[in-house]
């Protein structure tokens, strides 16, 4: 059922979406293996899709831990309701990742000790990817990281304009293949350059 409504998805709308199939659970394991889940009171997931990295965060999370979900597709957001609707502390928004700020106002989070990102950056307009990853260094916490997944590492130029310092892990185990960056020390000042 989710891999049709995933292809179905892609098809209506691909520069959003950007892949036929959803992540592997490999991929979803890689993604959060670098948490530190003991000490990590807010979580923001851009792009959850049908939820399998969302399942790896609840499976690891402190109980305490906040988890916000930002999915602008509109199926996506309704599946997602339905199958987390009985978990605790974890708060789904029908939107764009460019609002990110004015979600954490809506729920009182002060800032993000993570930010996890399906977002298909090789496809989106680039201004919205600027804005997107301008406002991400915003509210993520002093030493918090930025975790995306890219499907060739032709995006990680552009990122390292917004994070000073990115490792970068292939994991082969996933249709296509996929590289995870994680992203750290970011350029707080960099929305002068767009004029942000």
């Amino acid at each position: 059922m989710k891999r049709w409504l995933f292809f179905f998805q892609y098809i209506v709308n691909p520069r959003t979406v950007g892949a036929i199939l959803p992540s592997s659970k490999f991929l979803g394991s890689k993604m959060v293996e670098k948490i530190n889940f003991k000490n990590a009171k807010y979580i923001v997931e851009y792009g959850p899709g049908t939820g399998v990295f969302t399942e790896r965060l609840l499976e690891k999370r402190n109980p305490m831990t906040i988890i916000l979900l930002v999915e602008n597709n509109k199926e996506f957001y309704l599946l997602l309701k339905e199958k987390f609707k009985e978990e605790k502390n974890l708060f789904i928004v029908n939107g764009s990742a460019e609002n990110i700020g004015k979600y954490l106002k809506d729920y009182r989070i002060p800032y993000a000790d993570y930010v996890i990102s399906g977002l298909p950056f090789a496809s989106l307009p680039k201004n919205v990817s600027i804005q997107i990853l301008i406002n991400t260094t915003k509210i993520l916490k002093k030493d918090g990281e930025f975790i995306t997944f890219q499907y060739t590492k032709f995006k990680k130029v552009f990122i390292e304009q917004f994070f000073t310092k990115i490792d970068v892990k292939r994991e082969i185990r996933n249709l296509p293949p996929a590289y995870v960056f994680n992203c750290s020390s970011p350029q707080i000042n960099r929305g002068r350059k767009y004029g942000v």
